[in-house]
């Protein structure tokens, strides 16, 4: 515990210089607001040049549990909270959630806002036809982000790169397709630590679970992956900052429930998001379940400051308990 409390110390003290509330995407206009109001502070994006909005709408609830009604009026709200980044994957409701964003987002927003899609494919033609897909369904001519979505573990990563996986994402970049490319994984650290090695410049974003029960677990993406991303600037994208709702009592989609939930019985969301935003990370992704939710964490994002060392203690003490159990249940 004495080596996790000084390493999230440590990484902690990065955050205050990602932290720049007033600076606008480095192609537009400098400032805090655009012509839909005044956005939520900015971060780095890694060493893209580019700021993105602390908070992000994750899309697979925009195309899932919500109606079409409810997912634009949680688009609608994102917007006129100051989120400005959106995040999607071909691979939900097979793209259902990309299709809404092509339909409520783009055509109104598309000049203010960055949008990342992601691809789960396993071979070169088959991410070919993921980011063709991803296009014409968000209606855009370019992705702002495109990450490899999802590598389950080393072997993954290995196979990806034989099948040809990596070179279209590189071609993607280089035809003007995509701006950026990133990967993702919540199942095992080791699969993102093997993409760490295999690619030292080549990859902008990762995207990894970031939570207290991450931090105090053994096998934690936390400790294992964010200190090489950091060394090598990577812009970090938290997910799972609730344990994909395994923080609360049920969680309905896992077919799990709890009698002894982290939320509320031993920390608060506020404490969950305040937790990974303390963290250097350049966005926190969150998964509303309706447009009202959002609301509620774009306040948090708005009231956020960040926790000093005793407070991020006291959190990842309180979930101790938690550590290496079900509640990350998407681990390998």
């Amino acid at each position: 515990m004495k080596d996790r409390r000084e390493f999230l110390k440590q990484l902690t003290g990065l955050t205050a210089g990602m932290m720049l509330p007033y600076k606008a995407f480095s192609n537009r206009k400098v400032d805090n607001a655009d012509k839909w109001g005044e956005l939520l502070p900015q971060r780095k994006l890694g060493n893209t040049g580019e700021y993105v909005t602390m908070l992000g709408l994750g899309g697979f609830h925009i195309g899932g549990s919500m109606d079409e009604k409810e997912s634009q009026r949680t688009i609608e709200a994102a917007m006129e909270g100051g989120i400005r980044f959106f995040d999607t994957a071909e691979s939900y409701q097979s793209g259902e959630s990309e299709r809404r964003f092509g339909k409520f987002l783009v055509p109104k927003y598309r000049d203010e806002v960055f949008i990342m899609s992601k691809s789960t494919a396993g071979d070169a033609e088959t991410a070919r036809q993921h980011l063709e897909g991803s296009l014409r369904r968000m209606k855009v001519d370019q992705i702002d982000l495109w990450q490899v979505h999802s590598v389950r573990s080393p072997e993954d990563v290995d196979n990806r790169i034989q099948n040809g996986v990596i070179d279209v994402f590189r071609e993607a970049m280089e035809t003007g397709k995509v701006r950026y490319i990133g990967f993702t994984g919540h199942v095992d650290p080791e699969a993102l630590v093997r993409m760490q090695e295999e690619f030292e410049d080549l990859f902008h974003t990762t995207q990894l679970p970031i939570n207290p029960v991450d931090a105090a677990s053994d096998n934690s993406f936390i400790h294992k992956v964010i200190p090489t991303a950091v060394e090598r600037n990577t812009g970090l994208l938290a997910m799972k900052t609730l344990a994909d709702g395994r923080f609360f009592a049920e969680k309905e989609r896992a077919g799990w429930s709890s009698d002894n939930p982290v939320v509320p019985d031993h920390l608060a969301i506020r404490d969950c998001l305040n937790f990974a935003w303390s963290l250097p990370v350049s966005v926190l992704i969150t998964g509303p379940d309706n447009a009202d939710m959002l609301r509620e964490k774009i306040q948090m994002a708005k009231d956020f400051e960040k926790l000093n060392e005793r407070q991020r203690e006291d959190i990842v003490a309180r979930v101790q308990q938690f550590a290496n159990s079900e509640v990350e249940y998407y681990k390998g």
